[in-house]
């Protein structure tokens, strides 16, 4: 394989907020942003990775990067990958750092940003796409990957395997050239952005129905009389044979969630995302049980800490609908876990997506559950925003509504140089303009 010779860690923005793209209930104001990983070796094959953020802040991300940096530094790559739990372990234990938050915070968006690298480094190696990676490994391969301290209550290695084995023997091949032809379904969020005129609401529902999409996700929870107003906008222009979605993200409290919800039934929302506290485990559960008997469901997953949220959400049958994201817990080998442990317990993956990287990495993850794992895209899909996928130098590739496979080595997560001579924060020249003309004040 490999030597890691050098890690090098950029702050990159970009200005989303000008346009209220990505504003919700939550986030008003958002910039779109990532601490962006390149991991080096001595044989002139980098691996990139990265960690969606929201503007300020980002700077504490990518100094946590830095300081996990020595971890990899003259570390094999063959030795690393051939006992990927232990050494995904030895990131999340580091004896000081994971004082500053076991497996959750700023420590751990900063282990994703290094451990998405690390699997974009392999496939790059391998000379595969991450989701043929992942798909090629043997079952013990691929569960060697997975840290089960703490979920082996739910879901132990032996199961693991027993499920990818079930699987390889019915269908993986022709689920795979189905995939090839077909793609994987998607939904659009990007007409519910929480700051958009009702116009430009209009405009982007007709153009992502011309594109082939079915299924559309609105923002609500600032105001339930513009909820009101604005879901039925949604819902009169896709029709009542399309699917329409609702997501508060964590703004109320879980009798709120209930009553708000209520009131939005009759427009006949799938589900309602991140209703309260992502940390509530038992107040989404209080508000699934109150919403299924109106055929609501219940979705979170985007700010979920790390797996033990995900078990306890499961366990607790809280969420109808699991959301892992790429770059919120740490990286591809615990959110493996988490697609173990939802297709024991009978719950969909619904991946996260929409900001920066996020539509690129998780159609890795999805593409790889429906042919090793699941073997079904029933109930199942990838969240889609198109927005940023410019920046990057294989960007999804999106036909009649559905993610088509990357054909290309790695986790499609690699930025190009011109991106990166223009965003990079605050002295790209991008930033140099903004700044300029005074449509940002400098802060961190």
């Amino acid at each position: 394989m490999a030597v890691i010779t050098d890690i090098d860690v950029k702050d990159v923005r970009f200005p989303t907020s000008l346009w209220a793209d990505g504003s919700d209930a939550m986030h008003t104001d958002p910039d779109y942003s990532c601490a962006y990983v390149t991991i080096k070796t001595d044989k002139g094959i980098e691996g990139y990775g990265l960690t969606f953020t929201l503007g300020r802040g980002t700077e504490i991300v990518v100094q946590a990067c830095k300081s996990m940096a020595y971890l990899l530094k003259g570390q094999n790559t063959a030795k690393i990958f051939a006992d990927f739990a232990s050494f995904w372990r030895k990131l999340t234990s580091e004896s000081q750092l994971c004082w500053l938050g076991p497996e959750k915070g700023v420590i751990h968006l900063a282990t994703a940003a290094i451990v998405n690298a690390l699997w974009d480094l392999w496939a790059r190696l391998e000379k595969k796409p991450v989701w043929k990676l992942l798909v090629d490994l043997t079952p013990e391969q691929l569960v060697s990957t997975i840290d089960f301290r703490y979920i082996s209550d739910v879901v132990t290695k032996e199961e693991a395997i027993k499920m990818l084995k079930v699987h390889s023997e019915k269908g993986k091949k022709e689920r795979e050239e189905l995939l090839k032809k077909n793609g994987y379904p998607a939904y659009t969020t990007q007409v519910g952005w929480i700051g958009y005129n009702d116009e430009k609401v209009k405009t982007l529902c007709k153009k992502f129905l011309d594109l082939g999409f079915t299924s559309f996700k609105v923002k609500v929870g600032q105001n339930l009389q513009d909820d009101i107003r604005r879901c039925k906008l949604v819902r009169d222009m896709i029709g009542n044979k399309n699917q329409l979605m609702t997501d508060a993200n964590q703004v109320w409290d879980v009798d709120q969630s209930i009553a708000w919800m209520k009131e939005l039934k009759e427009f006949k929302p799938m589900w309602i995302e991140e209703p309260t506290s992502p940390d509530d485990i038992l107040g989404h559960a209080k508000i699934a049980q109150a919403l299924r008997p109106y055929g609501i469901g219940v979705a979170t997953g985007e700010m979920c800490a790390n797996r033990v949220i995900f078990k306890q959400l499961l366990q607790a049958k809280a969420i109808d609908y699991c959301q892992i994201d790429s770059a919120r817990i740490g990286g591809i080998n615990e959110i493996l876990s988490v697609y173990f442990m939802s297709k024991k317990l009978g719950v969909p993956v619904c991946p996260h997506a929409g900001g920066i990287g996020l539509c690129e990495m998780v159609q890795h993850l999805q593409m790889w559950d429906f042919i090793s794992l699941s073997g079904t895209t029933e109930n199942r899909m990838i969240e889609y925003v198109d927005q940023q996928h410019e920046h990057f130098e294989q960007p999804v590739k999106m036909q009649n509504a559905c993610y088509m496979p990357p054909v290309s080595p790695g986790y499609s997560t690699k930025l190009t140089d011109n991106c990166l001579n223009n965003y990079v924060h605050p002295d790209g020249e991008q930033w140099k303009q903004l700044y300029a003309k005074g449509l940002f004040h400098k802060t961190t």
